[in-house]
């Protein structure tokens, strides 16, 4: 029973005290009646329950935890009762002393507050790490360990061991150097990488491989970069705030080219769109039409005849006779020995003309020398152009021209021209590092719709 219950009920039965609960309304006050819960639900139950005796209980407990280090009903006599034999004897205090080695009065050195404050002065022990001592895949270790202990045993090597026992051991023959001292300053460097890579070599290529330390050989093409052009291209010197007049020429003659051949390729796109005169239609082609099926009749009755002609002829052919028959296989046989004669001749011919043969021979061969070359130079051209990495071909960017009367002559009145952003973005697409793009059109899911407002339909 709560201890809050029992005091009301000693209060209750003390003389002179008044039940406000009582039921028949004394001193003419209205009774006070107890809300009925439904306990049945378990809303009701958690809401309407009375457990400050629960906590009370388990309070106590956890104060005689953190002071006493349990329960004091599980302590033993020992532990809760001491025997009082009087007043020990102080002993003599040890001041230590200070370092400047004066003597100081006082009382001894006693620890400062806020360490005091700080200590652990619960008896309760920390809780057990539960996760520090679980290890994944446990139990199937545990089974495997279990399995190998059995087979040990039993005088069962593992298949793995056997491998490793039957393995040819690494050549060991080599002394080892003797190192030198590390204060010695005449000693040679010493290259970490490079004695742990001495020391790789020599060590067991199977070992290396099981043991994972062994690096993957890097494929030759990894290395090769994907462009010979530089980041950074440097404007050619007509491109100066200050030019001189000669390579400003120059540049102006190289842009001027460049509009040309964009003008050539748009002629040639009109020139294609562009509508045949022949295809027009005139006069004697709009008649030609219209009297079109008029004339039908006169032209079904030609191929009439033409195809009885063809039908009479077919036929009308005859069958060869025998003699026939052996006249041309005569021809055929005649024919055959006269193309191996003449072979024959082709061959002893060729035996007079081994200097013009050895020649040609000598040209192929020189021309296939000259083919590969240029083959060679194309593709090392390729190299400083970008290539087609997506479905649309590289742009370049439009050169940066001032005409002769744009020209600043000073720094100071210099205006700059183009977008660095857009420069280094182009420069990654032409050094084949990211494929061409172009801005994402903006698509408008819902039509527009135009609305007057009110102020505005007042006015007009």
């Amino acid at each position: 029973m709560a201890p809050s219950r029992r005091t009301k009920r000693v209060v209750a039965s003390q003389p002179g005290f008044l039940n406000l609960k009582s039921s028949s309304g004394a001193a003419g006050l209205p009774s006070i009646r107890r809300k009925r819960v439904n306990k049945n639900k378990k809303k009701n139950w958690n809401k309407h329950s009375d457990i400050n005796d629960v906590t009370e209980f388990l309070e106590d407990v956890r104060h005689q935890e953190r002071t006493i280090g349990g329960l004091l009903s599980e302590k033993s006599d020992d532990n809760l009762f001491f025997l009082d034999v009087g007043q020990p004897k102080k002993a003599e205090q040890k001041v230590a002393e200070p370092v400047d080695g004066k003597k100081r009065k006082g009382k001894a050195v006693r620890p400062l507050r806020i360490d005091l404050i700080l200590q652990h002065d619960s008896l309760v022990p920390p809780p057990k790490d539960v996760l520090a001592y679980q290890q994944p895949n446990a139990k199937k270790l545990r089974r495997i360990a279990q399995k190998a202990e059995q087979l040990a045993a039993k005088g069962v090597v593992p298949r793995r061991q056997k491998q490793l026992l039957n393995r040819r051991p690494a050549d060991r023959t080599a002394k080892k150097a003797v190192t030198e001292a590390n204060n010695n300053p005449d000693r040679e460097y010493y290259d970490i990488w490079g004695q742990e890579c001495e020391s790789k070599d020599t060590a067991d290529p199977w070992y290396l491989q099981q043991t994972g330390k062994k690096r993957v050989k890097r494929p030759e093409k990894l290395n090769e970069k994907p462009s010979v052009l530089p980041a950074v291209e440097v404007i050619a010197p007509g491109g100066s705030y200050n030019p001189d007049f000669f390579s400003h020429q120059a540049l102006l003659q190289e842009a001027h080219e460049v509009e040309v051949k964009k003008q050539k390729e748009e002629d040639k796109i009109e020139r294609q769109l562009a509508v045949n005169k022949e295809h027009i239609a005139t006069e004697e082609t709009i008649l030609r039409e219209q009297v079109e099926g008029l004339v039908e009749e006169e032209t079904e009755e030609a191929n009439e005849e033409e195809e009885g002609v063809a039908v009479g002829a077919i036929t009308v052919a005859e069958k060869k006779t025998e003699r026939q028959r052996k006249k041309e296989r005569a021809y055929k046989v005649k024919e055959q020995l006269r193309q191996a004669n003449r072979y024959q001749n082709d061959k002893r011919q060729q035996l007079f003309q081994l200097r013009s043969i050895k020649t040609s021979i000598k040209q192929e061969e020189q021309e296939t020398k000259d083919k590969q070359k240029q083959r060679k130079a194309k593709q090392e051209a390729q190299k400083a152009q970008p290539r087609r990495l997506g479905k649309l071909k590289f742009k370049a960017q439009d050169m940066e021209v001032q005409l002769s009367d744009e020209l600043a002559g000073s720094l100071r009145q210099l205006k700059p021209e183009g977008s660095v952003l857009k420069d280094r973005f182009k420069s990654l697409q032409k050094r084949n590092l990211i494929e061409p793009r172009e801005r994402a059109k903006f698509k408008r899911r819902l039509k527009l719709k135009y609305v007057e407002k009110r102020a505005f339909r007042e006015i007009t």
